[in-house]
């Protein structure tokens, strides 16, 4: 697919106007005000994978309104911490998987926990186990078109208040130095690792790529792809309401969230992107920061001839070497 956003020149300086409602903050304060009684750990066990260098443990822990989330939580076997944790979080439509699936972090001597996506895992991978008991609201089948009439009741509203719960998770297991917790995702797990850097003010890093939930109303206009193609087809269905969508999604836009955060960031991108156009990780990129009372260090890497899978391996490459200098574990 060829080149379809704005040239490298524009992306660079591309500064859009915040699609970001006036009770932004106090949404998302109401939201997360009252954290869900007893703790934010429900259970840990060790689990048997078969893996002689890991270990790992399925955990549960308290999500939106006290819900259960899964989670897999694996370490390096043989060295007793406290070590960094990296928190990862699955594309769209992908649940936690199975616990051998993603090692990179682990491999390279982190903690790592990795959150099931609720109310998803049945488009990739291997599947998840946590359900949304409150995927009730009107609105149509797909995780990002579940109650889009309004930000109440949408399901990234939940999603990422169990995002943020999760970084809750990491720092109350064992063995975990707690101001040493990094967020990490690409894609959907891009943009919810994007919001927890918004809305948790002290995370060591975020490393995003190919973000979604970045410029959103921008993306609705250039692609019928992924997630974005199935809030085109449910308004091409409910027309009218246009209005009371783009309300909502004001509420989950990560360029509202980059504008907040404060952590050192660390972005991917392919410049031939047509799951989540270039132009939104631009936007959030530099914007990054502006809200947050500091400087903080910021890099992007653009990938001129690579689509959603941006850099791959060679960027991933980047990051390791990038979050061991940020958080000292080189």
């Amino acid at each position: 697919m060829p080149a379809f956003d704005l040239p490298p020149t524009e992306l660079a300086r591309h500064r859009p106007v915040p699609d970001e409602p006036d009770d932004f903050d106090a949404f998302w304060r109401d939201t997360l005000a009252e954290p869900p009684p007893g703790g934010p750990l429900l259970s840990a066990h060790p689990v048997e994978t078969g893996l002689r260098l890991t270990r790992t443990w399925d955990v549960t822990f308290r999500g939106f309104a006290g819900d259960p989330v899964r989670a897999w939580f694996s370490r390096p076997a043989g060295l007793d911490g406290p070590l960094p944790a990296v928190v990862e979080y699955a594309g769209y439509g992908r649940g936690r998987g199975l616990p051998h699936e993603r090692l990179t972090w682990v491999a390279a001597g982190y903690a790592h926990l990795l959150m099931d996506n609720r109310g998803q895992g049945d488009q990739y991978g291997c599947g998840g186990g946590t359900p949304d008991p409150h995927a009730g609201a009107p609105g149509g089948p797909g995780p990002a078109v579940r109650g889009l009439l309004d930000p109440h009741d949408h399901h990234y509203r939940r999603l990422i208040t169990d995002a943020v719960r999760a970084v809750g998770a990491v720092r109350a297991l064992p063995g975990v130095d707690a101001g040493r917790v990094a967020a990490v995702g690409n894609s959907q797990g891009g943009g919810l690792a994007l919001a927890v850097a918004g809305l948790v003010p002290d995370l060591a890093a975020v490393l995003v790529s190919a973000p979604l939930l970045c410029g959103i109303r921008r993306a609705l206009d250039l692609t019928d792809a992924g997630p974005y193609g199935e809030i085109a087809a449910y308004l091409s269905v409910h027309r009218g309401a246009e209005s009371a969508a783009y309300r909502t999604l004001s509420y989950l836009e990560g360029v509202s969230f980059a504008r907040r955060a404060c952590a050192p960031a660390h972005f991917g991108v392919g410049l031939r992107d047509t799951v989540c156009p270039p132009s939104g990780a631009y936007a959030a990129f530099n914007r990054y920061g502006e809200r947050s009372g500091a400087e903080p260090r910021k890099e992007i890497h653009a990938y001129p001839f690579n689509g959603h899978e941006h850099g791959d391996a060679v960027h991933v490459r980047r990051q390791l070497a990038w979050l061991a200098e940020v958080t000292g574990a080189a």
